[in-house]
């Protein structure tokens, strides 16, 4: 891409400065339209050292209300963000809707320049390249616009640059030993990002190859370009996006009408099997720390199907520094502002920890779909979303533990009735519970296709019978320390 590339002619005197001064006018003028219309914009600027990124940034950023952008340069990978998955600290960051968010060299230059010092083999490289391409298209299906420069300038230029910046004591600093490292590789480096680019080029979110040896032709062709694909977004915002076909292999799984819900334990047996499994995930919890395995557990189910004691059977075996839970609520502001797997992202685990979400991303083709909270298009698309998000997670090492906690709905009654009755357990009952059961058969519906559709090889639903409450707890039980100890022995 970087070797074929049509150089556009840069214009001269006059005409340069009155594009620059239309260009920024324009800019201006569709920060304001951007707030109206709620559209999150993330500008990549990607490029050689020394080719002029930081500078651009700040002659762009002089055209946008200073409350509605942020800039990030992302440093080295900390120790902390190595213990989280590879998209995490790109996810985590993405800007709110309405804003504009410029990261100063980010995702590309990160996995281009581990696979160039040889820490990444070609066959993660890879798998970390499809990452990006659904990282990307996620955020664009999702009405961001993403818009991605990469600034490029020759090996004399990149030389000179360098050696002018290292002769004055005040500008060395900027010169890094990557900057340097790339000078000397410049062929190896050259071939390497020309094939990033083309594998990462989409039509939702194409790369701009910025000819970087003029500041002024350089800021001009970045202010045309932003201000191009913004006009573009803002006509194209409400259109509905096409749904992906499944592409990961599924579990067939059965309709929840077909799962018999008669399974019971007898007292005695459950106490007993309650204090084996929990010494035995005891063992586990301190094993996955051992060997840095994380775990997500994702509970969803019934409400009043027994959740909040299944969880608690779960957590009594763990070291308290190893795990959080996560009760998911109604999204706040800034996070329905964002993508609505943000505030999952965020709460991934570290490495030998476990995060157990008490309601999870399903919340998308469940509640917000029922409750016309998303558009058909949205909730249709998750499906496949979701499916690559644990992809992320699964590819990263995770174990992934999905239980849907499953009673009928005479079962439901009783117990709404108990809490409602009973002053100690009245605050676990609401007006919304009511309401909900009102919908029992559209949510049932709902969930048969959201577990037919997102039971996964590698992310697989285990139902978990709970009429007899006790019976679901040592089940769930089984099946955590079953599944932990395939990934750590």
């Amino acid at each position: 891409m970087l070797n074929n590339r049509t150089m556009q002619e840069m214009p001269e005197g006059a005409e340069l400065k009155g594009r620059i001064l239309a260009a920024r006018e324009r800019l201006a003028a569709q920060q304001m339209q951007i707030k109206e219309h709620r559209i999150p914009v993330l500008v990549l600027m990607e490029g050689w050292g020394t080719a002029g990124k930081g500078r651009i940034i700040g002659q762009v950023i002089r055209n946008i209300d200073p409350r509605f952008f942020n800039v990030v340069s992302l440093e080295k990978t900390t120790e902390e963000e190595m213990r989280k998955p590879f998209l995490s600290r790109y996810f985590t960051k993405i800007p709110e809707a309405g804003k504009f968010l410029f990261l100063d060299s980010g995702w590309m230059e990160d996995v281009t320049g581990l696979y160039l010092h040889k820490e990444l083999g070609t066959e993660a490289y890879e798998v970390r390249i499809e990452s990006i391409r659904r990282f990307e298209r996620q955020l664009t299906d999702n009405g961001y616009l993403v818009v991605k420069f990469f600034f490029h300038i020759g090996k004399k230029e990149q030389r000179k640059r360098i050696n002018s910046l290292l002769e004055d004591i005040d500008t060395e600093w900027r010169v890094s030993d990557s900057d340097q490292w790339q000078n000397r590789h410049y062929e190896e480096c050259m071939e390497v990002y020309s094939h990033y680019l083309e594998m990462t080029n989409a039509p939702s979110a194409p790369w701009y190859v910025v000819d970087a040896e003029k500041k002024k032709w350089a800021e001009l062709q970045v202010l045309e370009a932003l201000a191009e694909r913004i006009d573009t977004a803002l006509q194209n915002h409400a259109l509905a996006v096409p749904l992906l076909q499944n592409v990961f292999p599924l579990v067939k799984m059965p309709k929840l009408a077909e799962i018999p819900l008669d399974a019971a334990v007898a007292e005695g047996e459950y106490k007993e099997e309650l204090n084996r499994l929990q010494e035995r995930l005891g063992e586990l919890h301190n094993r996955l720390y051992r060997k840095q395995v994380p775990v997500v557990i994702a509970y969803e189910g019934w409400d009043a199907a027994g959740k909040g004691g299944n969880i608690k059977r779960i957590t009594e075996a763990l070291d308290p520094r190893g795990y959080e839970v996560h009760p998911i609520a109604s999204p706040q502001p800034h996070e329905k502002a964002r993508h609505y797997l943000w505030r999952f992202w965020s709460r991934v685990p570290k490495t030998g920890h476990i995060a157990i979400f008490d309601r999870s991303w399903y919340g998308r083709v469940m509640v917000e779909r029922l409750e016309g909270f998303c558009s058909e298009n949205d909730w249709k698309r998750a499906y496949n979303e979701i499916n690559e998000f644990e992809k992320e997670l699964a590819d990263w090492g995770a174990v992934i533990i999905k239980f849907w906690v499953q009673i009928d709905k005479d079962t439901q009654l009783q117990r709404f009735e108990l809490r409602q009755n009973t002053p100690k357990k009245r605050w676990k009952i609401t007006e919304e519970d009511w309401r909900n059961r009102e919908k029992w058969d559209a949510y049932e519906a709902a969930v048969n296709e959201m577990i037919q559709k997102t039971s996964t090889v590698y992310a697989p639903w285990h139902i978990l019978e709970s009429v007899d409450k006790k019976y679901a707890r040592i089940k769930a039980l089984r099946i955590v320390t079953e599944e932990i100890e395939k990934a750590v022995f």
